[in-house]
């Protein structure tokens, strides 16, 4: 994961854990999702926001999302290995495994500069 993804990825965890701590649960989720996103393409990162999210669903005694994260814990890290992980999933079970959905402009901008200090290309856009 380049530095500055990475950066941003561990700011959405910490934020996740912080808002979580304060009972901030809808806020800590959906730091969950964002770094899930920032995470796709990565599969140690990947993994690691998908045992998050299994963490917090067993937390909060959710247990559809408990479900739902142990097919994804499963299949994230090859998912990523492969290219096959779908860009802008947000990562759980109150959406399809393979369902790609549109990144937010934030994170998109994040890819994009990462992607320009590596020399690479822009990221594959989800439609």
């Amino acid at each position: 994961m380049e530095p500055k993804l990475r950066i941003h990825f561990e700011k959405e965890l910490r934020q996740a854990s912080e808002a979580e701590a304060k009972g901030h649960l809808q806020l800590a989720w959906h730091s969950l999702e964002r770094a899930h996103i920032l995470s796709q393409a990565h599969a140690w990162p990947h993994l690691q926001v998908h045992g998050a999210m299994f963490c917090f669903a067993w937390r909060r005694g959710n247990l559809s999302e408990l479900a739902g994260q142990l097919p994804r814990l499963l299949l994230a890290a090859p998912g990523s290995w492969l290219g096959r992980a779908p860009l802008g999933n947000t990562g759980g079970a109150n959406v399809g495994i393979f369902t790609p959905m549109p990144i937010p402009g934030d994170l998109q901008a994040i890819f994009q500069e990462a992607a320009r200090q590596e020399g690479q290309g822009p990221p594959r856009q989800a439609p």
